[in-house]
């Protein structure tokens, strides 16, 4: 029987606080833990801050203060919950081993929501975000190269391909032209909705991660490749938070938010193989099932409709992360010179993109090119790790 949230029972929001002694778990071990099971929590982190910003947000305008009361309580305990998501990191990774989880965590995610995306203009939109994700990966493995001496497969495996995706130093447009065109809710899939809250999600936590680990470092190549790359997760964001409709009101966006918190544990609880890091996400789909309860209860009261006429009738097939080498060289051979114009793309470099190019770069060459400009002239030759045969661009492939 497939799996509805709405139907399940929770754990009671009373029975939900943890002490210091749950709370601050053991980390996964980076030299044994599968490197999914990295990106899984990397995953949750981003969807459990993202909650937690957007339960702020709801209750600045929220003018009823029971409500804000309860939100609060809820808005703890999801507190609490990343806290145990982010704590699972291990802290003998460096700020660079971490930067490369959070680059494969993403190219994944993204990659396998474009491949599950049934409409089309969302699909393109995760298309084009992830061929820029596929050369970030490429430019820090190189920085690690460098920087650590070591390679970027003590990370990632052999599960995700590293090579140049869309060059980065392209991928800085006129603000403008990262926005898009929001989609309609009454007649958007309910996974559709479900999947720009959880790639929005990721991408605001990368943001927020390169914004705050940038300074942390010490060598000016790193500083300016965290800087460089910062600014691009930013126009990330607002390309993925734009095709949100922003006619849903506060009590709808609620319960998507809370649904697809149940939506992304279940998943995980549903594929994960460490069996600790398992039973945390199975803790957490039961408290999040009493959270969406009580959303729901908040959306048919004020919104006055059942939350049937939101939701999926039953979690999707669950969120997995896998391989997607053939996809994505597909990808990068057919569309990694896009750009975007307006709402749309296009491989024309236009006039608000040369100016936009001309007006950050000033003639000077961007840090993500010196970085690999560096590793050739250190290692004699960039770092790639390709396990699928030469690199699409070396292939003759039609576009």
């Amino acid at each position: 029987m497939a799996f509805d949230p709405l139907q399940e029972r929770g754990v009671p929001l009373d029975d939900q606080v943890r002490g210091w002694r749950e709370l601050n778990v053991e980390p996964i071990d980076p030299d044994h833990a599968d490197p999914y099971t990295r990106c899984r929590i990397i995953t949750m982190n981003g969807i459990e801050t993202d909650a937690i910003v957007f339960s702020h947000r709801l209750a600045r305008h929220c003018p009823d203060t029971e409500i804000r009361r309860q939100l609060a309580r809820v808005r703890y305990i999801e507190a609490q919950q990343q806290k145990v998501v982010n704590w699972l990191l291990p802290g003998v990774s460096s700020v660079l081993e971490t930067t490369l989880a959070y680059e494969q965590a993403a190219v994944e995610l993204t990659a396998w929501v474009a491949r599950m995306e049934a409409d089309g203009y969302l699909r393109q939109a995760y298309e084009f975000g992830v061929l820029e994700h596929v050369d970030h990966l490429y430019r820090f493995a190189n920085l690690y190269e460098t920087a650590e001496h070591r390679r970027a497969e003590k990370v990632v495996d052999r599960l995700t391909e590293v090579m140049p995706g869309r060059p980065t130093y392209l991928q800085h447009r006129d603000p403008m032209d990262n926005v898009r065109e929001p989609y309609q809710r009454r007649s958007t899939e309910p996974l559709s909705r479900l999947h720009t809250l959880m790639v929005t999600a990721v991408e605001q936590q990368a943001m927020n991660f390169y914004m705050t680990a940038g300074p942390m470092l010490l060598k000016p190549a790193a500083r300016g490749l965290y800087q460089e790359i910062a600014m691009i997760e930013e126009g990330h964001v607002t390309h993925y938070e734009s095709l949100v409709d922003p006619g849903q009101s506060w009590w709808e966006r609620l319960l998507n938010h809370e649904y697809n918190e149940c939506y992304m544990y279940y998943s995980f609880a549903q594929t994960e193989a460490h069996p600790r890091v398992r039973t945390i996400w199975e803790l957490h789909l039961g408290m999040e099932l009493e959270h969406l309860r009580l959303a729901a209860e908040l959306f048919k009261r004020f919104d006055d409709r059942d939350p049937d006429q939101v939701l999926a009738p039953a979690c999707p097939p669950p969120v997995t992360f896998e391989p997607n080498k053939a996809y994505l060289r597909e990808l990068i051979a057919a569309q990694s010179d896009y750009t975007t114009v307006g709402p749309g793309y296009t491989r024309e470099a236009h006039e608000r993109f040369r100016k936009a190019q001309d007006a950050l770069m000033g003639g000077d060459r961007a840090p993500s090119e010196q970085v690999v400009d560096r590793n050739r002239a250190v290692s004699g030759q960039e770092y790639l790790l390709e396990t699928e045969g030469p690199h699409p661009a070396e292939l003759q492939v039609r576009r």
